[in-house]
């Protein structure tokens, strides 16, 4: 079966499928496909009037997320896994990707075993915003610290601030690395600015959100996300100098105060991190979102 290659014109074609439901992962929306073109060959085909789309590399191939159609279809999902194992010389690689929970009986009932893989974290949108109770206290704290302490501008962010905001991630992976320096946590990072990258670089052709905050002209934040849903926003990336007290958070509740039109702000997950973990639970979420791998129990 021949398989198309990713391009920016497929963005229509992909959110006719995406949109067919509610979602509330944050892989389940066309700004974070394409992101990953830097690392993944990415290969998409309509089966049985279900989208597929495959992500390939030098290890293997995978579907991303399950096939999206009005109606799920196992003989999408069949023919799926033969394009798979058509490439993947261990046919044990072969697998989806961050099937959602509804989901979980049709797979099962196919004869498919599920895995959970990862959590997202869906905070309300108010709870960032306004930062309310004892809970939020030392957020309050901290944001309040920050704008009593620093004269600044926050701003939407246009393509002028593209250099500044790469060296502000290279400054800031530089933070990070003097703490934790594993191969693993090093090549997340690496692999996260390969795909801002492409962000930056096709930001205007789509429908991204962003904010910077400048500190006496220079930029020490920036933060970045986009729409999965009627009710649900992802916020995909935010960077801050962490030498400055409070930025984190004002940038953080800056910018969920500006997005009224929703109800829930999704975190995304943890990447397995522990010291990750505890920062998103601080901010109390109202739901972990579990993402699954479905697989075959009998090869």
């Amino acid at each position: 079966m021949k398989l198309n290659k990713l391009t920016l014109k497929d963005r229509v074609l992909f959110r006719r499928y995406l949109g067919l439901s509610g979602h509330k992962l944050s892989v389940y929306s066309f700004e974070n496909i394409f992101i990953w073109i830097s690392l993944f060959n990415i290969r998409w085909q309509v089966i049985d009037a279900n989208l597929c789309v495959f992500f390939c590399d030098s290890i293997g191939c995978f579907l991303y997320f399950s096939p999206l159609g009005k109606t799920k279809s196992p003989e999408a999902v069949r023919v799926a896994f033969e394009v798979m194992d058509g490439c993947n010389k261990n046919k044990e690689i072969s697998r989806i990707e961050n099937v959602q929970e509804s989901e979980l009986d049709f797979y099962r009932d196919l004869g498919y075993t599920c895995k959970e893989k990862s959590l997202d974290y869906l905070c309300c949108r108010v709870d960032l915003a306004y930062l309310k109770g004892d809970k939020f206290k030392s957020k309050r704290a901290s944001c309040n610290y920050f704008i009593k302490h620093n004269d600044f501008e926050y701003l939407s962010y246009s393509s002028k601030h593209k250099d500044s905001c790469l060296w502000l991630y290279d400054y800031w992976m530089e933070q990070r690395l003097s703490k934790n320096n594993e191969c693993f946590y090093r090549g997340m990072m690496q692999d996260s600015l390969k795909s801002f990258q492409v962000l930056l670089d096709n930001f205007s052709k789509l429908d991204y959100t962003g904010r910077v905050v400048l500190i006496g002209g220079q930029l020490r934040a920036f933060t970045f996300g986009y729409r999965i849903s009627a009710d649900t926003f992802c916020i995909l990336y935010e960077i801050t100098d962490l030498m400055i007290k409070g930025l984190a958070q004002f940038i953080f509740r800056k910018f969920c105060s500006e997005l009224k039109d929703y109800t829930y702000i999704n975190i995304m997950d943890d990447s397995g991190l522990e010291s990750l973990k505890k920062v998103k639970m601080s901010y109390h979420p109202a739901k972990l979102v579990p993402a699954y791998i479905a697989k075959r129990t009998v090869l």
